[in-house]
């Protein structure tokens, strides 16, 4: 299932309101960025705001209210508010263990690292020690 939300934001420039919203493919901005970027700098830029503009200063100061979560988004949403850190460490885990899974299968024949809490704990950090060594 897709992973999405909504984001908008509403405030005031010069006596002028503006309100922004936009839906995030959440499953598309983590596949090309390493953390979620800059909501208000995504917003900004679709809805042609100037990221080195006093707009955008005031705009930055203004929460952003979250709503309409699709997929596993949902279990990261609270009263309007986000946790995208922690949204994105589970996704980027789910990612993993789609690779890992495959090779407990074929070489330990386990067909449900969940059933193995340990092992599948073992497998992704060696997976992200990996990447973490490939990066340096």
């Amino acid at each position: 299932m897709k992973n999405s939300i909504d984001a908008h934001i509403e405030f005031s420039f010069k006596g002028e309101t503006y309100s922004l919203s936009s839906s995030l493919d959440l499953d598309q901005l983590l596949a090309h960025h390493d953390s979620l970027p800059s909501v208000h700098a995504l917003l900004a830029k679709e809805h042609g705001v100037d990221t080195y503009s006093y707009l955008y200063e005031v705009m930055q100061e203004e929460a952003i209210e979250f709503s309409n979560p699709q997929g596993s988004a949902a279990d990261f949403l609270s009263d309007g508010n986000f946790n995208d850190k922690a949204f994105a460490a589970s996704w980027k885990n789910c990612q993993a263990l789609a690779l890992l899974q495959p090779i407990a299968t074929s070489e330990l024949g386990i067909t449900d690292l969940d059933q193995h809490a340990a092992l599948k704990n073992a497998l992704l950090q060696a997976y992200n020690l990996g990447k973490k060594a490939r990066s340096n």
